[in-house]
């Protein structure tokens, strides 16, 4: 028994095999991690072009192209990513994510039905976004966001509780240049 024990020869086999998978999980998990790291880094980069090029006068007849390069540079990091695209335009930096002015008849500090409000965007209901969306006009204020949705390479994330599924979104807040007079966002007040 004892020359058994004392014995080496297979020692450094049992110990990769019980090394081997922590050690795979680390390298692959850190894979991920920077995948992940990489995409939105090219996402927030592209995000913030695609935002300048679109505050210009011609963003207005290019939204498209300018939405199909995004979708194209994320498609080179990611190939099977979904790519979304929003924008939502404001009359002023102080408006983006407001809601909609509204009267409270009933005191409880929220819209309830029925209670009168100023519609601001012209979509007939009371919104908890003011935001128009589209790209707006000359010198509003636009915000635009990508969400990408891609499944990981490995999958090793999900061996530490995270999704397989990444979900980002980059968002860029611009004003778009003067190319003529801003329009004037007058509210109509509904009562329903």
């Amino acid at each position: 028994m004892r020359q058994l024990w004392l014995r080496a020869e297979g020692a450094a086999a049992l110990e990769f095999a019980l090394a081997a998978p922590v050690f795979l999980l680390a390298i692959f998990g850190a894979m991920e991690m920077a995948q992940a790291y990489y995409v939105r880094t090219v996402l927030q980069g592209v995000v913030n072009a695609a935002g300048r090029n679109s505050s210009l006068q011609s963003g207005q007849t290019q939204m498209t192209a300018i939405d199909n390069r995004v979708a194209h540079m994320i498609h080179d990091v990611m190939p099977s990513a979904t790519v979304t695209f929003s924008r939502r335009s404001y009359m002023d930096f102080t408006n983006v994510g407001q809601p909609e002015d509204y009267t409270d008849t009933n005191k409880n500090g929220q819209y309830d039905k029925g209670e009168c409000f100023s519609d601001l965007n012209g979509n007939g209901t009371w919104d908890d976004d003011l935001g128009k969306s589209g790209l707006g006009g000359s010198n509003d204020v636009v915000v635009y966001t990508v969400n990408v949705a891609y499944e990981q390479w490995f999958g090793f994330m999900e061996f530490l509780g995270l999704p397989k599924n990444q979900n980002i979104h980059a968002t860029t807040i611009l004003r778009n240049q003067p190319f003529a007079t801003q329009t004037t966002r007058v509210g109509v007040q509904v009562c329903t």
